[in-house]
């Protein structure tokens, strides 16, 4: 088979045109321009990258029919193109949320919420970003663990999950009050509000190497593992059904189903390529709900 894929992508064999660099090709990687009896093996030996993820970072390009003079991007050793996503994209010059989305066949809200803590209107040459690809899976394969972590997260950082009978966060419970910070070192990098788009975002903050992130309150963990686009997440619901959620974080010190009390250590926060800090993102919620923590932390 594969030895069949290499005779295919060689059908046009001949010399070919030479790799042409961008303007910067050490900060946002090269593109080529394809010329008279290019192939795409040929292009991946010559630029030194896997074809394979040559191909993916070229969704739209026919291996059969490549045109003279047709661009390919050429992905650097920073970027990575899982089969199923997300995408490791290093944003390169005149690069836009919008533009990405089409290359890769996804929407610019979806990148946007991969990324929290990226201005969209203030991307920088040079960084990577999460690029999400659609999810294809049916949703009746979905695993046992990815159906409870379904039903304890928010479908997207910003979007709020309510349950029937789930209460309105106009007035809160008298427990609700006087919590502590989830982090001993912080700065509050974005507050808890809608973006310029409009889309409710929750709260980021900044931290330190090494920090941890610990419960606000006492309560029982519902979920400590993976989700697409937040990383490792730890969900703690409290009582008078209040929720905390803690994501982006690095490595997790609580399981499911386990009791903590305020102050534990919940996880570590983590590392992020695209800010080039240490973030945590969190979020309060009653009743499946978003809160302003600012209104329950002291």
């Amino acid at each position: 088979m594969t030895l069949l894929l290499l005779l295919m992508l060689g059908a046009c064999a001949g010399r070919g045109g030479e790799v042409q660099r961008a303007a910067e090709p050490g900060i946002a990687g090269h593109w080529i321009t394809i010329q008279r009896g290019d192939t795409l093996g040929a292009i991946a030996r010559r630029a030194e990258v896997p074809l394979e993820r040559l191909m993916r970072f070229n969704p739209g390009v026919d291996a059969r029919r490549l045109a003279v003079g047709q661009r390919l991007l050429v992905p650097t050793h920073r970027e990575r193109a899982p089969s199923g996503g997300p995408y490791r994209y290093q944003i390169r010059p005149g690069d836009t949320y919008a533009g990405i989305a089409r290359r890769f066949g996804t929407t610019p809200a979806r990148i946007q919420n991969a990324n929290p803590g990226v201005e969209p209107r203030q991307l920088r040459v040079g960084h990577v970003v999460q690029v999400p690809l659609k999810d294809t899976q049916p949703a009746r394969t979905a695993s046992a663990s990815t159906r409870r972590a379904a039903a304890a997260k928010p479908a997207s950082p910003a979007a709020a999950t309510t349950s029937p009978g789930a209460t309105a966060s106009g007035s809160l419970p008298a427990s609700a009050r006087n919590w502590p910070w989830p982090l001993d070192d912080y700065r509050i990098v974005r507050r808890y509000g809608t973006d310029s788009r409009g889309t409710l975002q929750p709260m980021l903050l900044a931290s330190r190497e090494g920090a941890q992130a610990q419960a606000v309150a006492e309560g029982e963990v519902r979920f400590s593992g993976s989700m697409r686009q937040l990383g490792r997440v730890v969900i703690v619901h409290h009582a008078d059904n209040l929720q905390s959620v803690y994501a982006l974080c690095d490595s997790l010190t609580v399981k499911e189903g386990s009791r903590v009390k305020r102050g534990t250590p919940l996880c570590a926060v983590g590392y992020s390529n695209a800010t080039e800090r240490y973030d945590l993102l969190f979020d309060l919620r009653h009743g499946g709900k978003p809160i302003d923590p600012q209104r329950v932390l002291r």
